[in-house]
């Protein structure tokens, strides 16, 4: 599982954005080319974009540092860590329930992620609207 799911998710819009970029000279006319005759390529971007933003307006209304909430998830985080410690720590004497521990670890490095979002969510609303520009830049 991932250590802090927003970092991940900042690194793999940047990646594919300079995969994008990278390699737009020769992906634009290859669609260009095969959209007449696969009309789901036009379906794929087009919900592509679409998740883009649905994304973008969740990482939008995510405010973990104001008042009663940034409070609330710096005990949570708090919390989060202790838990962490104590299962990885009971791991080893508890293996016939690693799948039940490392379910609840997933759960604990969502939870853990929050604190860091403010920190890299400038970042991901970038890259998403980069991504999306070049998106749009495929299909014209």
């Amino acid at each position: 599982m991932a250590e802090n799911l927003y970092q991940d998710l900042q690194t793999a819009l940047q990646d594919f954005e300079k995969f994008l970029d990278d390699n737009m000279a020769t992906i634009k006319p290859a669609i260009q080319a095969l959209k007449t005759v696969i009309p789901q390529l036009s379906d794929l971007i087009d919900k592509l974009i679409a998740l883009l933003g649905e994304l973008k307006t969740a990482i939008q209304s995510l405010d973990v540092g104001a008042g009663q909430v940034g409070a609330a998830i710096q005990q949570v985080s708090a919390f989060t860590t202790n838990v962490k410690t104590l299962l990885t720590t009971a791991e080893n004497l508890l293996p016939q329930n690693k799948a039940d521990i490392d379910a609840v670890l997933g759960a604990v490095d969502v939870v853990g992620s929050l604190p860091s979002l403010n920190d890299v969510k400038d970042a991901i609303l970038k890259a998403i609207d980069d991504v999306v520009a070049d998106l749009n830049n495929l299909k014209s």
